[in-house]
């Protein structure tokens, strides 16, 4: 991709996110990650519905009148957005590939953020850390990040999650909101590094698939190409025994992705490439803020 495409890709995905933004904040994003804590911000005159353990006394006793401490949210968080850039990612049968949904879903979350005067930063990895920008604020930040989204591409092939969890968990020390975006076909061990870190920060785990992964057509004679290892193999897609064993292993590795996710203390969304997934994020935060 050359510089001028370069610039409009990431000026379409600064008007997509500009869109949708406004309908993430006002649909939960504030109240479901709240701030890290409360820090005092003034005086006011007590009110007969405040706490008297919040009294200021050295105010009281030279003013002569009674005084609280007024104390607001420290709102300010980081949020780290972790996209998997391996080669399943550039796999897709419709009009986008995994990858372009997970471009979207990074830059809208980033802008979120920044507009909600949150830091942000980026983890881009494959089998390997391909690219990590540190959480800050501003525009420039959240430009940078999209620039990278869209610009980079993995040197390795493979997925390995556990190198992402091991490198948040590294290097992430406050406490902080983090996204993993991945299609999440991943063959390493990665249930204890995804168990701590979900305990030590706030995770959401987004898998991304596209429907012909999900289900296969009847179209007879196929010939498949793993992205990532290499390996050919010719299969009869017309074969209906083979489809029924293709869907009971599919959605037995969503239930185990799920009971790794729920155990490990992190939230778990799955979008699909042909789907929108504005509504879902949105009803997302919602859900969650009503549980909090």
């Amino acid at each position: 991709m050359d510089r001028k495409e370069l610039l409009k890709k990431v000026r379409q995905l600064e008007l997509m996110s500009k869109k949708h933004v406004q309908e993430l904040l006002t649909g939960g994003y504030h109240s479901v990650f709240k701030g890290k804590g409360i820090e005092f911000h003034d005086v006011k005159e007590y009110s007969f519905d405040d706490d008297i353990k919040d009294i200021d006394w050295n105010v009281s006793a030279r003013s002569e009148e009674c005084y609280v401490k007024n104390y607001v949210e420290e709102r300010e968080l980081q949020l780290v957005v972790a996209v998997d850039i391996s080669a399943s990612q550039g796999f897709g049968s419709r009009s986008q590939v995994k990858r372009d949904l997970a471009v979207e879903l990074a830059a809208l979350l980033s802008f979120s953020a920044i507009n909600n005067r949150d830091k942000v930063g980026l983890l881009l990895f494959s089998d390997r850390v391909e690219k990590y920008v540190p959480p800050k604020g501003g525009r420039n930040q959240v430009m940078r990040i999209v620039r990278d989204l869209v610009h980079q591409d993995g040197e390795a092939l493979g997925t390995d999650v556990s190198v992402a969890t091991n490198f948040l968990l590294k290097n992430i020390k406050k406490k902080g909101i983090i996204f993993m975006i991945s299609d999440f076909m991943d063959e390493s061990e990665f249930r204890r590094p995804m168990s701590i870190l979900g305990r030590k920060h706030d995770v959401v785990a987004i898998q991304i698939s596209d429907p012909l992964e999900d289900k296969l057509p009847g179209i007879g004679f196929v010939r498949l190409w793993d992205s990532e290892t290499g390996e050919e193999r010719l299969v009869n897609f017309r074969q209906k025994s083979f489809r029924e064993h293709y869907s009971r292993l599919k959605r037995q590795e969503e239930h185990n992705l799920k009971m790794v996710f729920r155990k490990g203390n992190v939230d778990y969304l799955h979008f699909h490439t042909h789907l929108s997934y504005i509504n879902q994020l949105t009803e997302f935060f919602r859900k969650r803020a009503r549980r909090y």
